[in-house]
Formats: C-alpha cells, structure tokens, sequence
C-alpha cells in the first residue's frame, strides 16, 4: 500500500487513474479545483483544495507521497491557461514540489509527438519543455506519452460517433492515411499506476494499443461501434488547411478543428516502440474491444462496474 498524490484526477485520464489505484488499495491524495463536485466518492480519496498556480496546494498535496502522478493538461489555450504556464511551468511547479518532500517517484503526462522541432505544434513543443522540467528536477521519473486514447469521455471519439449519427456522409482530410494506435483508458491507467510504484527506469515511454490503423479506419470504426455508419467523403487536404487556417481566429471550443489540431492529426499518433506491455506488464486491449466497451460505457479493464471501488479499510492518513 502506497500514498500516491494526484494532479488532473477529475480529468478524463484523471478519474480512471485514480479508480485503478484505489483498486489496487492505494491511499489517494489528489488536487481539485471544486472538491465539491468529483466523479467519484469524497470519502474515498483525501482531497487537497487548489490549483497549479497555488504552491502552498501543491505542497500539502505532495507532502509524505511516495509517488506523484501529474496530469494535468489542455488541448487549446484560454486566457491565463497557456500551454507555457499549463504545461511548463506546472511540471516544474509540481517536479520541484515533489523533489523538495522527498517523493520518491513522479510519473509525468505527455503526449505521442512532444519535441523542440520548430516544425513541432506549440502543443508540442510545451509538451516536450513539460519533459524537460521532469527531467531536471533530480527526481526518478517516468514519462508516459500515450497514443489517442479510448473511452466514453474522449472528446474526438464521443465528436466522431455524433457526427455519424447526424451527417448522411463523414468528412475527411485528403487520403486520411495519418497512422495510430488507440489505447483503451483502463490499460492507459493501468500503466500509471505500475509506473507509480516503481516499473521503468527514468525516462520517457510512449504506450499505445495492439492495432495500428490509419485515420480513415478509425473514423470507419467509431461509426460502426455507434451504430450509424456513414460512408467517408475526403476533403482535399489544402482546402482543409486552408478552413482550419480561418478557423485560427474564432474562441477556444468554437471552431470545429484548428490548423494545430489539423497538423497534430495529420502527423499520426502511432509509436514505433511501444512500451505497454515489454515494460508495465499490461497486455493491451484490441481497438474493436475497446471501442465497444466506450460505447457500452464501461471504462474499466474488469467487470465493467463503473463505481469506484470502496478504499481498503486502514488507518486516515491526515494530509500535513
């Protein structure tokens, strides 16, 4: 049984983390914004009040953890949340805190496709500035860089399968070739939390799916899953750069895809060497499987039980 402080545990990613830890009966710690409202019993995790931005939060929120698992991201910048302040400067905010109580591991969230090239999309390369931090803090690490991730709350996936139930055809984006690897989110937080307690040496580790397919089969999926398949319709790839290009100007969660988002697509989201199963030991679930079970709404690895599971009974233990 370990202590494991959590950033981003509302999140998407976040909650299905936290399930799988209090399964394995960890005690869970975790940092929210609105303790009042969480996707999972209060009683069974010990809450700390605050945000990035709030040191004095994070501090508590560290102190006496033997991991610390940071997730907390964003897919587009509003106001105040810029992926610098967001992605950089909350990593060192959280690695420092971490290295300063003495934690004794810190699994980092990052994305398939983070690096400095100038080329890379400002997602990118503040994902790769995020690693940077992690890295410097002088604090055994792991990095994990998931692949597109399935479940019932993915937004591309939950956007994919309404569009096939409203549209007479699906738009996409010239040969819609671009690779991936879907990774089903209980296997995703499965490997979070065997990185938490001490699987991989220090260092960065992309994890994806069994199944690499191209964009246009997993449009095709998504459809059949919903239960609405629609034919494709490709948009020339200049005339959809050129959209998301005006697209640019309008506010976040408005436009329906940005030049970013359109270069991140087009660039693939598969890995060349996957570390799900050779390094955590989690043997991944197939995309027809996992897509299923999005649809069925069960985004566990087991039963299909969508509660969180009650923690082993033991003693509190009273964040300092």
């Amino acid at each position: 049984m370990a202590v494991v402080a959590v950033t981003g545990a509302t999140g998407f990613v976040g909650r299905y983390i936290v399930r799988e830890l209090l399964a394995r009966g960890h005690d869970v710690r975790l940092l929210a914004r609105d303790p009042a409202h969480l996707p999972f019993p209060a009683s069974a995790v010990t809450v700390v009040p605050g945000t990035l931005t709030d040191t004095t939060a994070i501090a508590r929120l560290v102190a006496g953890a033997d991991a610390v698992i940071h997730l907390v991201g964003i897919i587009a910048e509003t106001g105040d949340a810029t992926f610098q302040a967001v992605h950089v400067v909350g990593a060192r905010t959280v690695a420092r805190a971490a290295r300063e109580a003495g934690v004794r591991r810190l699994v980092h969230m990052s994305a398939v496709g983070a690096r400095h090239d100038t080329d890379a999309t400002a997602y990118h390369r503040s994902k790769a500035a995020g690693e940077d931090e992690v890295r410097q803090a002088g604090i055994s690490h792991v990095i994990l860089r998931p692949a597109v991730i399935v479940g019932r709350e993915s937004v591309p996936i939950s956007l994919l399968a309404r569009l096939h139930g409203l549209l007479p055809a699906i738009p996409v984006f010239g040969a819609a070739d671009y690779p991936m690897q879907p990774v089903w989110i209980g296997d995703v937080a499965a490997a979070f939390a065997v990185a938490a307690l001490g699987a991989g040496a220090d260092g960065a580790y992309e994890i994806g799916g069994p199944d690499r397919i191209i964009y246009a089969e997993f449009v095709r999926a998504i459809g059949r899953a919903a239960g609405h398949p629609r034919p494709l319709v490709r948009v020339p790839l200049g005339l959809a750069r050129f959209a998301a290009g005006a697209f640019d100007v309008l506010p976040p969660g408005i436009a329906p895809i940005t030049s970013q988002q359109l270069q991140m697509l087009v660039e693939g989201s598969a890995t060349p060497d996957n570390a799900i199963e050779r390094v955590f030991g989690v043997t991944p679930l197939g995309f027809a499987a996992a897509l299923e079970r999005s649809m069925q709404g069960d985004a566990g690895r087991g039963t299909g039980d969508e509660s969180v599971p009650p923690p082993v009974p033991r003693p509190p233990s009273p964040v300092p």
